[in-house]
């Protein structure tokens, strides 16, 4: 099973997307702030995360950078209606980019990817 920690301050978008990336095979954890996702990662580590940039308090790219700071390998896919191009992939190979608004085909094909990642080290 896949588990995906999904950071989004505005609960509608959060409580749909939770719904959209709900799979007999995927588990969807939903978090309103970067601390609470922290708080939740430091109980247990997820395969993806999957986070928006503006939220209130601690930023998604600062979420990241901690994250990454223990973990160098973490799936991570950050959110945002900005460009930052390829700055994101500098902070580590499995990390992309998400420009808002996206499609949701563009996550499946993101989840598909960690998945298959997945996959590939379990082999």
């Amino acid at each position: 099973m896949l588990s995906i920690l999904y950071v989004e301050d505005n609960e509608h978008l959060r409580e749909t997307m939770g719904m959209l990336m709900e799979q007999d095979d995927r588990e969807v954890v939903l978090s309103a702030t970067a601390e609470d996702a922290l708080a939740a990662y430091l109980q247990r580590p997820f395969d993806l995360v999957i986070t928006d940039v503006s939220l209130p308090g601690m930023s998604g790219t600062e979420l990241a950078r901690r994250l990454l700071k223990s973990q160098p390998k973490q799936w991570i896919a950050v959110c945002s209606g900005y460009d930052y191009g390829q700055a994101i992939r500098q902070l580590g190979a499995n990390v992309r980019s998400l420009g808002k608004p996206f499609e949701i085909e563009q996550l499946d094909e993101l989840i598909d990817e960690v998945a298959a990642a997945r996959r590939a080290s379990e082999e």
